[in-house]
């Protein structure tokens, strides 16, 4: 049993560390700024004269912010829907709710680009269309099981897919504005950008606050929960809805990155348990940093290429995928 006091210690640690590396992460790149000349610069504001403010202001800064948000809002979703689904397995890329999102994005970039503002409306309702057939095609009577869910996944994934490839051949001619966003790249990903996400976020992660009570009640069974007096259907339904809002908006700012969904919330509850109250903090900590590293990585260690974090997180989360299943954890 994983002592309070100790998951409280390890969850400020966490969030200080992401607050660190988010520090080290600004100072990166072509141009290598030192920890005191990023802290002057920030706290001095845009009316610094400093060489760094425009490097740091509008480039570095927004990206950063928006891959520790973005990694939150992924790791958070990939939580709540492991607790309405019941098993490990449930994560927005793997369940199809990523490529929904998508797929509804898409159609507005290639087809019709001039509504644009509506973006983030239509990646909300391609990911609950998804997650609304997947939790449909694996739910039997007595409950949903892996396997279930990766079967559903990948129907879902493959329409989805089928869609997108549809997409791209149609407007073939457009495509090259969509190859970074298809691919999960947070590449000249700016202020406009930080703003569009921002305040939804901050929403999402206020509602999943007052979701962990919830989320901890349908972990322990459906018969649990109705004895308890809860209805199990309006649970998951709010659950599934939080998720799929919070996975919707980050594929609306940057496209589909995979597997922190998955791999974040597992890691968190062998350090912290399963308790969402603690786990919830712990995997927003973690899926800040975890999408930090890979970002920066991405157009770090591969410059003057700009690898897309995406593309990386696929990279890494395919074999740990097929580790967690060689070690029949799920």
């Amino acid at each position: 049993m994983i002592s309070t006091r100790r998951s409280r210690i390890i969850i400020i640690i966490t969030f200080v560390l992401t607050m660190l590396a988010a520090i080290v992460a600004i100072g990166l790149g072509s141009v290598h700024i030192t920890i005191p000349d990023i802290l002057t610069t920030i706290v001095n504001g845009r009316d610094n004269d400093s060489m760094y403010t425009t490097i740091i202001w509008d480039i570095r800064l927004p990206r950063v912010l928006l891959a520790l948000i973005i990694g939150a809002n992924i790791a958070i979703s990939g939580a709540l829907l492991q607790a309405v689904m019941g098993n490990p397995l449930a994560d927005p890329g793997l369940t199809g709710v990523t490529s929904g999102a998508a797929a509804f994005v898409l159609i507005i970039i290639l087809a019709n680009p001039e509504f644009t503002h509506l973006i983030p409306v239509a990646a909300f309702i391609g990911g609950l269309i998804a997650a609304t057939i997947i939790y449909a095609l694996a739910w039997r009577r007595t409950g949903i099981t892996p396997i279930t869910i990766i079967l559903s996944g990948v129907a879902v994934n493959a329409l989805c897919g089928g869609a997108i490839g549809f997409l791209s051949i149609l407007y073939s001619d457009r495509l090259p504005s969509a190859v970074q966003w298809m691919n999960g790249s947070l590449a000249a990903k700016g202020n406009a950008s930080l703003h569009m996400i921002y305040l939804y976020a901050i929403i999402g992660w206020i509602v999943s606050i007052f979701a962990i009570r919830k989320a901890n009640i349908i972990r322990l069974g459906d018969q649990v929960a109705v004895n308890l007096g809860e209805n199990v259907t309006r649970i998951r339904i709010m659950l599934s809805i939080l998720a799929v809002f919070l996975a919707a908006i980050s594929v609306a700012t940057v496209g589909m990155i995979g597997f922190i969904g998955l791999i974040v919330p597992h890691m968190a509850r062998m350090i912290v348990g399963s308790d969402y109250k603690y786990l919830l903090p712990m995997s927003m900590a973690m899926g800040a940093i975890v999408l930090l590293i890979a970002d920066t990585g991405g157009r770090t260690l591969f410059a003057p290429l700009d690898i897309p974090a995406g593309i990386l997180m696929s990279v890494i989360g395919g074999p740990y995928f097929l580790y967690l299943m060689r070690k029949k954890v799920f």
